[in-house]
């Protein structure tokens, strides 16, 4: 019992205590590894907590004695000693005893300066990182018929745990293109062309027990995000990525495991991988391409519709998507991509469902509304114009066949002598919002795909005389009876991001010459023909938010926004 609490008490104080201490007392402490051979006579018998304290105790001081021992060294190999004794319960310390030490040895210290635990992880990972990574998958093939299920995520945790090491030694840059690639060394390159090595994963991720199956897809999801240079030859690329679209697709069509909610997340984001690491010529090459797409649509398809259920995991569907759309152009051979069959119905399945959800959304008050947060918007909405614009006339069509219907009834509201239903008119007010804010993400990005540069003018000044249009009709009527209701604030918040999106890509002397089709067009529609009478439209919208909002901070904090970017402009 005295190792016992001395085993908890010094693991909290030693970090402090450390600068007193110099190496020798260290190797006294350790001297003939009397902590390990406890674990290896007591262990078994021992509670859990008991047996988390002593390993991070020996794990710790492993870490901070390093390069002052050898014996510091020999963790490892002791370690890997407790996986050859006849007991499985030795078994499960010994991986224990290789998770703490990855961890430990991946993990900032406060006590150790940076640039130590830096040299300290380096010299660990050339030395064992590989070795003990092989040892998860080596035990993963043991413990696959003979462990309880109980007991299978330990080795899948050493597994994720060798994955998710900072190969790189320095924190990642997330502005940069190398952002989630896994940076393993080439030495690993061996295990990575080994088809075992994946396909273990797979099967860990058939078993019932939803941890082992969310881990098994966790490092899927790393292994998927392996540096391509790690590959040196293209058919070993080319085989290991067959390898994943093959075992995703039985995924798809089976949907084994997907009614778990992280399961379902982590099956998301290894879907979102694909174009990440790897070329659509790469993917069009492998031989099951058609039906491996057309499941991955299925499945956004049905993920976009379950909009109350797969909110943050659709992020990565559509991720996937646009960044296969922006490939079509650089696309080289006649192998179709299918794309034009499966996009715009992405495109259409998103915003029905968002039409969809303000009705779903009235009705139980306990959901919250995407429309009340930018940040949840900026996330929904960050991919879809690069669907919108790939097939541009069928997605506007789309677009406008929506919006008209719900103009008309949100105009003829406007002419009645008082508002009517209130909660059929949030609807509508909230179906208007999704719109918007669908037509100011489109507007805000300018990129040419599949149709010139005048055509895509005109279809955005189609989508845009929509908006502008219902900017004469918020503030007219019954509607000015409503400025205390939230929809009609969502509405209105809306109105303003969209000016913010057009402005930045039509308004100005520049983007007035570079833009004569947008403004002829609009012309045409609703008399605008040019930016100066365009600012004159958004002034007077400035000018009555102010006056109507003074209680609503949401709606008169866009509106300064709005008004400072012209002021400055």
């Amino acid at each position: 019992m005295k190792l016992i609490f001395v085993s908890v008490s010094f693991l909290h104080a030693f970090q402090y205590l450390l600068l007193l201490f110099t190496p020798n007392l260290f190797c006294n402490l350790c001297e003939g590894n009397y902590v390990i051979n406890y674990l290896g006579t007591r262990g078994p018998k021992l509670q859990n907590f008991v047996i988390v304290s002593l390993i991070q105790l020996v794990c710790r001081i492993t870490k901070f004695g390093w390069f002052d021992d050898d014996r510091f060294r020999e963790t490892v190999k002791e370690a890997t000693d407790f996986l050859g004794l006849a007991s499985q319960d030795h078994y499960f310390i010994g991986l224990k005893i290789l998770n703490n030490l990855v961890t430990e040895m991946n993990q900032p210290n406060p006590a150790m300066p940076l640039t130590l635990h830096r040299k300290i992880a380096g010299s660990f990972k050339d030395q064992f990182l590989l070795q003990i990574f092989q040892i998860s998958l080596t035990s993963l093939n043991q413990l696959k018929s003979e462990a309880p299920d109980d007991f299978g995520h330990i080795p899948l945790d050493l597994a994720l745990k060798c994955l998710s090491f900072d190969f790189v030694g320095s924190p990642v840059d997330e502005s940069s293109e190398e952002f989630g690639t896994v940076q393993l060394p080439a030495s690993w390159r061996p295990l990575l062309q080994d088809p075992s090595t994946l396909q273990i994963f797979f099967d860990y991720y058939k078993v019932n027990d939803i941890r082992v199956s969310k881990e098994a897809l966790e490092c899927l999801v790393r292994l998927a995000s392996v540096r391509r240079s790690i590959f040196v030859e293209d058919p070993a690329r080319s085989q290991f990525l067959s390898h994943l679209m093959l075992g995703t697709k039985e995924i798809l069509l089976t949907g084994q495991g997907l009614a778990d909610h992280d399961n379902y997340h982590e099956f998301c984001r290894l879907l979102g991988r694909f174009k990440v690491n790897y070329q659509l010529a790469e993917l069009l090459n492998v031989e099951f391409y058609g039906e491996w797409i057309g499941l991955v649509a299925e499945f956004t398809t049905r993920s976009l519709l379950s909009w109350q259920w797969a909110s943050n995991s659709v992020y990565y569907l559509l991720s996937l998507w646009s960044r296969l759309v922006t490939s079509v152009p650089y696309l080289k051979g006649e192998t179709p991509s299918l794309l034009d069959e499966t996009v715009p119905k992405i495109t259409e399945g998103f915003i029905t469902s968002r039409i969809n959800s303000v009705q779903a959304i009235l009705a139980d008050n306990s959901l919250e509304n995407p429309l009340d947060s930018v940040e949840v918007l900026q996330d929904q909405l960050e991919f879809l114009p690069f669907l919108c614009r790939f097939q541009y006339q069928s997605s506007s069509l789309y677009i406008i066949n929506i919006m008209e219907p719900l103009l008309q009834a949100y105009t003829e509201r406007s002419r009645l002598p008082a508002p009517g239903d209130a909660d059929e008119l949030s609807v509508i007010e909230g179906q208007i919002a999704w719109m918007v804010h669908i037509i100011a993400a489109i507007v805000k990005v300018r990129q040419v795909t599949g149709v010139s540069q005048e055509t895509q003018e005109l279809i955005d000044a189609e989508l845009s005389a929509r908006v502008l249009q219902l900017i004469s009709v918020t503030d007219t009527g019954a509607h000015t009876q409503r400025y205390q209701e939230l929809s009609k604030q969502r509405l209105d918040r809306a109105i303003l991001i969209f000016v913010q999106s057009f402005r930045r890509s039509y308004v100005g002397d520049q983007a007035m010459h570079s833009s004569k089709q947008l403004y002829g067009r609009l012309s045409e529609l609703l008399g605008l023909n040019d930016h100066l009478i365009l600012l004159n439209v958004i002034v007077g919208k400035i000018a009555t938010n102010m006056k109507c909002y003074a209680e609503s901070e949401d709606v008169i904090d866009h509106t300064l926004s709005l008004f400072l970017d012209l002021a400055t402009g």
